[in-house]
């Protein structure tokens, strides 16, 4: 029996103590009844010490198996451990996801990592020279193309302080003259205005004006191609700079590759950190950090400033031209044979970025604005769901129903094989007797009568679940990968990415997290549990061998302990950054990015 209670309110996705019990529950079994029992234990506080690392997890992971401490020179085992010992005979892992509707305590950990990652590729620090403050850098913002009239909010002038809770008065949705000959009705009967000045919290915002009037296939075929469209981008602003640098004089950089072989290449280069948010008409825009760097002529791994010359200016000039200019057109589809058009929308804004903390946009101001989105998913659209497959999709996909709906049901409906445009148990069938065929019989799967030998509702279905899988060979169905992401509305792509060059990686702050944590017990003189296997310093070599034992907490109570316990420890954190920033004369929010 599964426990399905929430220790948090919830609208749409369960809440932090969201478990499912291992544990045959007792009549009148409740959480603070579990709580009670868990507590009373004389190995209680072992206990949250052992839970610690996860203990504000949704659903950790329990690991199974031994552990080994081994002397990497000798190879000779010093110690012996095994899961058995350790309470409840498991080692628990955070799950770490980046949703914060599905794990806020990982993501909200994503969060700060993310925002470190970004910031430092700016100001420098952790590995990244702080050279790179010298560095022109840009905060662009892609949009995508109109696919049909929304209802939005606009305000030209904004008054308030706060954007968030902005209470400016906003302009009317969709005004028109008389006149015009947009103002009347469209071709389905629906009114081309709205006179209406929604407020931030209205639930139309994002909603078509008509429905049938809306290119629900143009749009998902974009967000499929949309992070084509951005690498493209990328690549014609680096062509704008090199020809700029070639009408200034200045030469191209010889570098030798990792063959041997000696190339010239321009003397500029991009470095961005980019991160993808869905508005509320289910379209995907792309905001940036985007730093222009030199290359060096030895190291084709250093981070160099740019020739002389090079300014803010440029950098923005570059991506304002390749914006207006990258376009292409998606392969052929049956639906249509002419491919659809892929180009950014006409609001591109791209603002420089100041390192001061005193201008319009600043590097603590971006960064924290970027990690904040890349927590975030599909939220703004109003759906939620995992991956999509046959036996789920009809609960979410409709041709006659709202916004949503007909989006999933454009990425079901166009990436279908390209090759069987029509389904096998839709086909016309000749039922004359000839060979290979069979008597009359019904399918006990799913009762359908046929005389093939294998059940052609049943092979669809089959063929179905096999098209919403990824797809890697080079002549695969460019639209095939639309299945696969159809709960993304039909972007496939990372929410938060950056160039190699540009900082750090997400892997080194957590190697670097794990290292202070496991370096802290030792000053403390702590020889408790050991929470992690992949330790590895000049003496001692922890091999672990382990299994997966299941996901969640064992019950209910032991959920309520643990995410109780994790938020007196975000008090306790959040406390400490408000004392450093008192010292430091400062704010928390240019410590730590605001939630």
């Amino acid at each position: 029996m599964a426990s399905t209670l929430d220790l948090t309110p919830r609208a749409s996705a369960r809440g932090v103590g969201s478990n499912a019990d291992t544990t045959t529950p007792v009549y009148t079994y409740t959480a603070a009844g579990s709580a009670f029992t868990r507590a009373t234990q004389p190995d209680y506080f072992g206990w949250l010490d052992h839970v610690r690392a996860a203990a504000g997890c949704t659903r950790p992971i329990r690991l199974a198996g031994s552990l080994l401490t081994v002397e990497p020179t000798t190879g000779r085992v010093l110690d012996q451990r095994h899961t058995d010992v350790m309470p409840d005979a498991a080692i628990y892992k955070a799950c770490g996801n980046r949703r914060a509707t599905v794990c806020p305590s990982c993501a909200r950990t994503y969060q700060r990592d993310a925002y470190q990652l970004l910031r430092a590729g700016l100001v420098g620090g952790k590995g990244v020279p702080e050279t790179v403050s010298r560095h022109p850098a840009v905060f662009p913002t892609f949009t995508a193309p109109s696919f049909g009239p929304v209802h939005v909010r606009v305000v030209k002038r904004h008054t308030c302080r706060d954007r968030k809770r902005c209470d400016c008065r906003p302009e009317p949705c969709h005004a028109r003259r008389a006149t015009d000959p947009t103002a009347g009705l469209c071709l389905h009967g629906h009114p081309s205005v709205c006179w209406a000045r929604h407020e931030a919290s209205d639930a139309v915002l994002g909603e078509p004006l008509c429905l049938d009037c809306y290119d629900h296939d143009h749009q998902v075929v974009w967000n499929l191609y949309s992070g084509e469209l951005w690498h493209r981008t990328k690549q014609a602003a680096e062509r704008w700079l090199a020809k700029l640098a070639r009408r200034r004089g200045i030469p191209r950089v010889e570098v030798v590759t990792a063959s041997g072989r000696i190339r010239t290449v321009p003397p500029v280069r991009l470095s961005h950190g980019k991160a993808a948010e869905f508005q509320a008409r289910g379209a995907v825009h792309f905001h940036a950090l985007v730093r222009l760097d030199g290359v060096h002529p030895t190291d084709p791994t250093a981070i160099i400033p740019p020739p002389a010359g090079f300014t803010a200016a440029d950098l923005e000039d570059a991506i304002l031209a390749a914006a207006a200019h990258v376009a292409f057109t998606t392969p052929s589809h049956p639906d249509r044979p002419e491919g659809w058009p892929i180009a950014w929308g006409d609001q591109v804004d791209v603002r420089p970025i100041s390192l001061t903390g005193r201008g319009e946009v600043t590097d603590s101001m971006v960064a924290g604005y970027l990690a904040k989105y890349a927590t975030k998913s599909t939220e703004v659209t109003g759906h939620r769901s995992t991956r999509l497959d046959t036996d789920s999709i009809g609960d979410y996909a409709d041709p006659d129903g709202d916004h949503t709906a007909r989006l999933i049901d454009a990425c079901w409906r166009l990436g279908r094989p390209t090759s069987t445009p029509v389904p096998l148990s839709d086909r016309p069938r000749d039922h004359r007797p000839r060979p290979g065929f069979v008597y009359r019989w019904q399918c006990p799967n799913c009762g359908t009568h046929t005389r093939y030998a294998a059940c052609p509702t049943c092979v669809a279905d089959r063929q179905a679940a096999l098209d919403a899988q990824p797809t890697n060979t080079a002549n695969a169905n460019p639209y095939a990968r639309l299945r696969r992401w159809a709960h993304m509305l039909g972007f496939g792509g990372h929410f938060l990415t950056k160039a190699r060059r540009y900082s750090v990686t997400f892997q080194l702050l957590r190697d670097t997290r794990v290292n202070h944590r496991r370096s802290e017990d030792q000053e403390q003189g702590a020889g408790g549990p050991i929470e992690a296997v992949d330790h590895l310093d000049d003496t001692t070599l922890i091999v672990g061998t382990l299994t997966f034992a299941g996901v969640g907490w064992h019950t209910t109570g032991d959920a309520l302990l643990a995410n109780t316990a994790a938020a007196l420890a975000r008090e306790r954190h959040a406390t400490g950054r408000e004392e450093l920033a008192h010292e430091l004369a400062t704010t928390p929010a240019a410590l730590v990015p605001a939630a």
